[in-house]
């Protein structure tokens, strides 16, 4: 397994065990954002995440020692997956394996996840991305949010008017594609 290097960017993922949903409702995603928050904020800047039934994606620049952030992430899903069995009763493992990482090697890529992770609702069940709640698109727009630093996300677009564009320019190619299978 790839370690969690100090400044460098990962795409971090997991689903659900057996593919089963890890959120059952919107409360359960809210709590995942607040441990989520309680135990990264300090460790990692985040640049994306969305939230799906049964898998989630984050885009991350890891801003601790290897060590702690992969503590980090250990305490943040060990929490969830204990408040989720408990409430649900239910025993055993809620997430598949140990979460995965991909290394993020320039800035086009880092964008390109971005993009990847906002459009994940509309990609996967047809939800258009800009209406998705559990997605960090529209706090993003808004400029506010408590898990994502919404500067540093438009800076990698270079504008908040890029942001958008480079965003309705992906929406026109996903439906494009669509179209045409």
């Amino acid at each position: 397994m790839e370690l969690l290097e100090i400044g460098k960017y990962y795409h971090i993922f997991n689903r659900g065990i057996n593919s089963e949903n890890i959120f059952k409702n919107e409360e359960n995603r809210h709590y995942f954002l607040r441990l989520y928050n309680k135990h990264l904020s300090l460790s990692v800047t985040s640049f994306a995440y969305c939230l799906l039934n049964n898998h989630f994606h984050i885009a991350i620049r890891v801003d601790k020692e290897s060590k702690v952030v992969t503590q980090s992430f250990s305490n943040f899903f060990n929490a969830y997956a204990k408040a989720i069995n408990k409430s649900q009763n239910r025993t055993g493992s809620l997430f598949e394996k140990n979460f995965r990482r991909i290394s993020i090697d320039s800035e086009k890529y880092l964008k390109d996840l971005i993009l990847y992770i906002h459009f994940n609702p509309q990609t996967h069940f047809g939800i258009d991305y800009r209406k998705y709640s559990f997605s960090s698109y529209q706090s993003i727009l808004l400029g506010k949010h408590t898990i994502i630093n919404c500067e540093e996300v438009i800076a990698v677009f270079d504008s908040f008017q890029n942001f958008k564009k480079t965003h309705e320019q992906q929406n026109l190619v996903l439906e494009e594609k669509f179209k045409l299978e």
